[in-house]
């Protein structure tokens, strides 16, 4: 019995995890959207393209993950991630 409790520890913790890489990457990916195409300078612009969309694909893979290890039904947020996101500023 205890070690059905701590594999549901392990997996809450790995979905928190995910749940913050996701809130992370929305974060960056919103920062580096604000800058593209400021640049008068044509590479820095395509460098900041590819960041932006290399930003966008991990965000998506992530929450894929995330996807295939919440259970079904199991939408809401931890309230301590919650307080961790809101204190980081993100």
């Amino acid at each position: 019995m205890p070690r059905d409790v701590a594999s549901d520890d392990y997996a809450r913790g790995r979905r928190d995890g995910l749940r913050l890489a996701v809130a992370i990457l929305a974060a960056e990916e919103a920062k580096w959207a604000a800058l593209l195409g400021e640049s008068p300078s044509w590479r820095t612009n395509a460098t900041r393209e590819v960041r932006h969309k290399t930003l966008q694909v991990a965000q998506v893979r992530v929450r894929t993950a995330l996807n295939r290890l919440t259970p079904r039904g199991d939408d809401r947020i931890d309230a301590e991630l919650a307080a961790a996101i809101d204190a980081a500023g993100l």
